[in-house]
């Protein structure tokens, strides 16, 4: 089962989150962080796929600090906007937003987060910055060298495609060097190897990426 929820942030600031429960009682709780194509139909299908996995599931709308409802496709028009709606939204927003969906499924035990794109640079940064998170999963974030010296606050997992044009290796190795004991792992992918709908999907990778990352929802939460 499913709904549209509404969040209100620290700051204030009310924005939809999509939610997915699980058929039975939760092992926990999953906070899903967007692309940069907004909460689309994407998102709202990683977080069923959660939910199907015993965890209740939020994608929180980041986007709604512009304007509600953006959702965006794949081509070459719709990720020069969604990168022009990312440049707009400050990390602080996107964590104060991450923050309440996190509240929002405290109730279902302890909670981890998973993003993708700009969602796994959001991911890095929350599991970083917010408290209380119990595991993270982050895919291909982009801009990850220059935060690499950040601390994880909670077990944290990356992943990164070889292929990758947007993020190169030497930035995910300032990654590996800062933190030594953490699982960076790396695939034979281009960025979005994680999503069906992108011609970068790459099926492989993207099933050994999603089975270690619930490997270490369990291992974390529950």
């Amino acid at each position: 089962m499913s709904e549209t929820i509404t969040l209100t942030a620290s700051d204030g600031h009310s924005l939809d989150a999509y939610l997915a429960q699980p058929s039975g009682k939760p092992r926990g709780g999953i906070v899903v962080v967007q692309e940069i194509f907004g909460a689309n139909s994407h998102m709202r299908s990683v977080a069923d796929g959660f939910a199907a996995d015993g965890y209740l599931a939020i994608v929180p709308a980041l986007f709604d600090r512009l304007e509600k409802g953006i959702e965006l496709g794949y081509d070459a028009d719709d990720v020069a906007a969604g990168r022009g709606y990312k440049d707009q939204v400050s990390f602080d927003m996107a964590l104060a937003d991450v923050a309440a969906a996190q509240a929002a499924v405290a109730s279902a035990g302890k909670v981890g987060v998973v993003g993708y794109c700009w969602g796994g640079t959001v991911t890095w940064l929350s599991a970083c910055r917010i408290e209380g998170f119990s595991a993270a999963s982050g895919y291909y974030g982009g801009g990850i060298g220059n935060l690499a010296t950040e601390q994880p606050k909670c077990p944290t997992i990356m992943h990164f495609g070889e292929e990758d044009h947007a993020i190169p290796l030497d930035e995910v190795g300032l990654l590996q060097a800062a933190h030594a004991d953490m699982p960076v792992h790396i695939y034979p992918a281009g960025h979005g190897f994680n999503c069906e709908q992108r011609g970068s999907y790459e099926p492989n990778s993207a099933k050994i990426a999603r089975e270690r990352t619930l490997e270490h929802f369990r291992a974390n939460i529950g």
